[in-house]
């Protein structure tokens, strides 16, 4: 742990200082072959040229940042860009995450707010971000603790479960925020029937249903947005991660019912849509408008789960379940998932865990299946060295 930087990270005792393809390089000069990209950012891997030439243009001209009291030179495009690819309206830019769930969250209330509505459904196991609203909305109680009292307004349903949803819904409810994949909550893909069964509710009762696509969007799934996979439409879409390729960038996304809803004032964010992100989220979206990245997504996220699949058969005692789709994906297991996250790290294999017992693959979406066949060859030695134990 560093002496000058506060202990708020279980750090693995590496220090990166390059990259290329999905292979990452420490200040050793070993390699380790990453499946976690960052957490699902680094989308592209490392060093893509694209990438790399769109950031240096923006670096060339000398303006990283003017304030959102102006325009720069590519947020208008990037705007453009982004709700087309995601089929929503307008845009509101931000930096990460959290600020794009609060900047949704915040809508919500404001919508909610003539008439009489403020109760926000979220889902028990989702993830939203850390900030104070985001958490809330968050539906695990171990990131509330200590943190109390939270903001009010929030109530919890069981995901993929209708009927605990309707439960919940009342003259005060405004909306419904839910991860069509849960992320942090175990790689837990919602089913069409309970995604257009919250878009009937939100319909009949006059509510706003919310994606956070924050983990599961920008092409992870072999769609641009995981929603599209379902073709069940959200009034807002919330996206970041992997949205600038690396650059940290976030982004809400309105439709028609929810597009002027704020006015100046009302939000805002002062990096929010900056030059260098909005030139990447440009960048991105020109990408995953590549009908040939998103086949080649489908087709390792296939492989990826034939294996993992032929994994659970050879190992039932250790792993119970293959979850997600694309490339994003998880292996849950009647192990700790450290204990083989920290046994393929020795091995220069990088993931990273999910919920309680959920090992997850985010890898770049370049990932070849012969890098996959390679880091599953990693997983499954692993497996064989803790099951001897």
């Amino acid at each position: 742990m560093s002496e000058f930087m506060m202990n708020t990270y279980a750090q693995w005792p590496v220090t990166f200082v390059s990259g290329n393809g999905v292979y990452l390089t420490d200040d050793q000069n070993n390699t380790y072959l990453d499946c976690v990209a960052g957490i699902a950012v680094n989308a592209l891997g490392y060093k893509d040229a694209g990438l790399t030439d769109a950031l240096q243009e923006v670096l060339n001209q000398g303006i990283l940042h003017v304030s959102n009291l102006y325009y720069n030179a590519y947020v208008k495009e990037a705007a453009k860009k982004l709700t087309t690819l995601a089929e929503m309206e307008k845009a509101f830019f931000c930096n990460s995450g959290a600020e794009a769930n609060e900047a949704a969250l915040k809508l919500a209330r404001k919508w909610g707010h003539p008439k009489n509505k403020s109760t926000i459904i979220s889902m028990i196991d989702s993830f939203h971000g850390r900030t104070y609203a985001a958490v809330t909305a968050t539906g695990q109680k171990k990131y509330h603790q200590h943190f109390d009292p939270l903001p009010s307004g929030f109530v919890y349903a069981h995901f993929n479960d209708l009927d605990s949803i309707i439960s919940l819904i009342d003259r005060n409810t405004c909306a419904i925020i839910v991860e069509p994949i849960q992320g942090e909550g175990g790689i837990v893909p919602a089913t069409e029937e309970f995604l257009q069964g919250l878009r009937n509710l939100c319909d009949e009762h006059d509510l706003l249903l919310i994606y956070d696509e924050v983990q599961c969007g920008m092409g992870r799934t072999g769609k641009a947005f995981a929603s599209q996979g379902y073709n069940v439409k959200p009034d807002i879409l919330t996206t970041a991660k992997a949205l600038a390729g690396g650059v940290p960038a976030g982004a809400m996304l309105t439709n028609k019912k929810t597009s002027d809803v704020f006015a100046p004032g009302d939000h805002a964010s002062t990096f929010g849509g900056n030059a260098l992100a909005t030139k990447a989220i440009s960048y991105m979206c020109d990408r995953l408008s590549d009908e040939a990245l998103l086949k080649h997504i489908k087709e390792t996220g296939d492989h990826l789960n034939k294996k993992l699949n032929d994994l659970k058969a050879q190992f039932p005692t250790l792993i119970t379940d293959v979850r997600g789709m694309g490339l994003i994906q998880g292996i849950a297991l009647t192990i700790t998932p450290k204990d083989v996250v920290s046994k393929c790290f020795e091995k220069k294999l990088l993931l990273a865990s999910a919920g309680s017992n959920v090992v997850r693959f985010v890898p770049p979406l370049i990932i070849t299946k012969e890098e996959i066949d390679k880091a599953i060859a990693i997983l499954q030695e692993s497996l064989e060295e803790l099951l001897r134990k």
